[in-house]
């Protein structure tokens, strides 16, 4: 969507920093021993307290509050009976309606004990999404999202995940304008537009650049043994640096 009033604005603010606040406790309340079905309930009870409602449940009738993967699993992960261990490499994507507005963030952390090359991973992940949102300003274009993506993934020894993108967002989960590559597409001639709003969510990974999907209809992993981590953000194009909506 592109913001058209204050109230517009406001309305994003409020989602945004509602689901950064639901991930942010969900991260923090993630142990050794849980299931990830039992950290979804975590989700549920959050989105029950700030009285909003689950995107990927009322949009695709996603089977969870949350989409929770772990390890080779990308994204997409459904919560269910897998155990977390320590050591695991956990993502959780977090988006909610509220008022007809909604707003997408994501995180990967390391349940501990942590290795170098997990640190660095999530860390090149950070650093690619950073610098990605730098370049996301009027009259840029959008490619060079994925070109600031793709840089950071080269210097750092990862692989940017290819078939999985950013994307508008706002008055729907996912809308205009659609994939936006993690990687420089040079024929996207698409530009940022003053009030637009997006997403941007780089997956970095040790060994794949594509992922496929389950049998489950949902779940998306890499080749085995690989591991990769997503960070989102939801933000407002602006003549300089974006607005970030999905900070605590």
């Amino acid at each position: 969507m592109t913001i058209e009033s204050d109230h517009d604005f406001q309305e994003l603010k409020v989602i945004g920093r509602i689901v950064a606040r639901i991930l942010q406790e969900m991260m923090q309340r993630t142990e050794p021993g849980m299931t990830t079905k039992e950290l979804d309930g975590i989700g549920e009870a959050l989105f029950e307290s700030y009285n909003v409602q689950s995107a990927p449940k009322i949009t695709y009738n996603f089977p969870g509050y949350t989409c929770i993967s772990v390890n080779e699993e990308a994204a997409h992960g459904i919560p269910g009976d897998k155990v977390i261990q320590p050591g695991d490499v956990v993502n959780i994507d977090v988006s909610a309606e509220r008022h007809g507005y909604f707003a997408d963030t994501g995180g990967t952390f390391i349940v501990p004990p942590t290795t170098p090359q997990k640190k660095r991973l999530c860390y090149a992940t950070k650093l690619a999404l950073s610098s990605a949102a730098n370049k996301a300003r009027v009259g840029m274009p959008l490619n060079g999202i994925g070109r600031a993506i793709e840089k950071v993934a080269k210097t750092k020894g990862f692989k940017v995940i290819e078939n999985l993108a950013s994307h508008g967002v706002g008055r729907a989960l996912h809308e205009e304008p659609k994939e936006i590559a993690s990687y420089y597409d040079p024929n996207d001639k698409r530009l940022l537009t003053d009030g637009m709003v997006i997403t941007i969510e780089p997956f970095l990974s040790t060994r794949s650049r594509m992922v496929n999907q389950l049998d489950d209809g949902w779940t998306l992993v890499g080749a085995e043994g690989n591991l990769s981590a997503q960070y989102e953000h939801t933000m407002v194009i602006t003549k300089g640096k974006p607005i970030l909506l999905t900070v605590a």
